[in-house]
Order: C-alpha cells, then structure tokens, then sequence
C-alpha cells in the first residue's frame, strides 16, 4: 500500500462535515501530514478520472442529495472547510491540478467563492483509482447501481478488471454482478431511476433479467419513468418500474436486438448470434482501429473472466 501513502489528510471534524472513520489498517496507514495541504482556487481544479457516483447535483437524486448539498456548503460557510480534498497536479497544463476525490466540496467552495483545502500527491492513475475507492469506504457506502457503474466508468477508463476488483474491494463473481447490471440495463433508464441507496443486488439484477428476457425495451422503460410521480425516491422508482413492467406481462419482439453503446458502435443481439460493429470513421475511427488491434486479447481475457467467474460459488 506504500504507493497511496499520504493521500488522505488529517484534519479536525464538525458536527456535518466529518472526517472518514474506519478500522481498516490500510486506509489508517494512508493518512497524510499538515504539510502536503494548500489552499487552492477552485478555478484551477479540473474534474479527473470516472465518476464515484451518480450525479447528485441533478434531479436523479434529488430526495435527498439536495438537501445535504446545501448542508455542507453551510457547514463550510460557517465553520471553514474541515476535510481537505485530494488533487494531483496537472499533466496538460502547468499550474493546474486535478481532483482524485472531493468533488462535491469543491463546488460548495466553488459557489462560496472561497479557496478550497486540497492535499496535494503525485500519483498515478493506479494510485488514484485505489485511493478513491478507499476514501468511498471510509466516508460514504455507494450503492449497488453506483458501484456498478463505477466499475463500468473504470473499464470504460481502459482499465483491467483486476483493477476494478481491487478498488471496490469485490470478487470475481461480485464483480460480475455489477457488469450484467451495466450491460443490460441501459444507462438512461438507470440515471432516470436514481442510486436507489436502499436497493441492492437483488432488484437490480430483477431489473436486468426484465432487459435481458425482452420483457422490457429502453423506450418503454423511459416512458413508464416519465410517467412515475417525480416525488418518489430512487428506490421507490426502481420498484415502480419493475412492478409496472411484471403488471402489464408484455414480451418484446423476438426479433434482433440492437444497442449503441457511442456514437459509430453498434451491437446487435439475435437469437443465433451476437454481432459488434464499428464505424472506422469519424468520431469512432480512432477507437475502431485500436479495437482491431486488441479484441483478440480481449475476448480472450474477458473469456477467462467468465470462466473463472462461473466455476466460483456466489459470494
């Protein structure tokens, strides 16, 4: 662990904006010095690497995450901010840096107009998945959904799965959880759900055998949301969805199933048969040719992966 030593600081606590508490020896021997924390102007922080969690400065998690928004920026208005966030200096530009974690401080410093506390490390994108994964356990549990595309954004990254497994701290088989949820469920029916904080593996992997047995389609999915009282929380959307979709016992079209992941990236699902396409021009070329180079490794790697991971008991 000697690699992400230093990257979470020390610092006194409040009544709102408390510092993360945790047993675990690793994330006790990654506390920083006094020493390696400035204060920064928000403006010359960028946002780095996936995302930890679903937005929740948008309607998606609005019951509640609002609220606390605004709970903090006052904690930080009225007694200054107490936990330092984590950055790294910029590679694209000189004088710049870069926020591994704390995004949600920082824009509370951002809209109080006021530098923010930031621990500054070197590290690499290794290092800053792992300690961001570890400041998540410590602080505030993410839910299955956030975990899942947590993961998803991680390998999206060009990351490897082993990768992902040692930041969420999962195992082969839980790993594989979250990626039939990513890959079944499409990402804007879940950002209309919400984190769903209080749902765990079992309703979301319902959700995905409702996409996976064509009993539902992103189109129907997104309409029945629109339809859904906007004051229901996350949770209370993703059982409304699949009570809905279990009422009306509708099975799509046996036909071929097409999804489209980015712009010029094309799978298509049959009966027979699975098929990817992808464009070798315009904004997908550069991904075409890189793909043509590496799906052979690929395919193999992940198809190891799911023999590894369908000879292992369920965790």
């Amino acid at each position: 662990m000697s690699g992400i030593a230093n990257t979470i600081a020390r610092s006194s606590s409040t009544a709102t904006e408390r510092p993360p508490k945790t047993s675990a020896p690793a994330l006790g021997a990654l506390q920083g010095s006094l020493a390696s924390i400035r204060e920064i102007d928000p403006g010359l922080i960028d946002d780095w690497g996936p995302k930890d969690r679903l937005d929740e400065f948008t309607t998606v998690n609005a019951e509640d995450d609002g609220e606390s928004f605004e709970a903090l920026k006052n904690s930080i208005r009225e007694g200054g901010q107490q936990v330092p966030i984590l950055v790294r200096r910029s590679k694209a530009a000189e004088g710049r840096f870069e926020a591994i974690y704390g995004r949600r401080r920082l824009k509370a410093c951002r809209e109080l107009g006021i530098k923010v506390r930031a621990n500054v490390q070197d590290v690499d994108d290794a290092t800053a998945l792992l300690a961001k994964g570890l400041e998540n356990a410590a602080r505030r549990n993410l839910s299955f959904y956030e975990k899942a595309r947590f993961a998803e954004a991680i390998q999206a990254a060009g990351h490897e799965s082993a990768t992902v497994r040692k930041v969420l701290n999962l195992s082969a088989s839980g790993h594989s959880h979250l990626t039939k949820v990513t890959q079944n469920v499409p990402s804007r029916v879940g950002d209309l759900i919400g984190s769903a904080p209080k749902s765990g593996r079992p309703r979301w992997t319902d959700l995905a055998e409702l996409f996976l047995e064509r009993k539902l389609t992103e189109k129907v999915a997104l309409d029945l949301l629109t339809q859904i009282s906007a004051s229901l929380t996350s949770d209370e959307r993703l059982e409304a969805l699949i009570k809905e979709t279990n009422k009306r016992g509708t099975k799509v079209s046996s036909g071929p199933r097409e999804i489209t992941p980015m712009d010029g990236v094309v799978i298509k699902a049959g009966r027979g048969s699975l098929s990817l396409s992808v464009k070798k021009s315009g904004t997908s070329a550069e991904f075409a040719n890189w793909l043509e180079s590496n799906l052979e490794d690929i395919i193999k790697r992940s198809y190891a992966e799911f023999t590894d991971v369908n000879s292992e008991d369920d965790k």
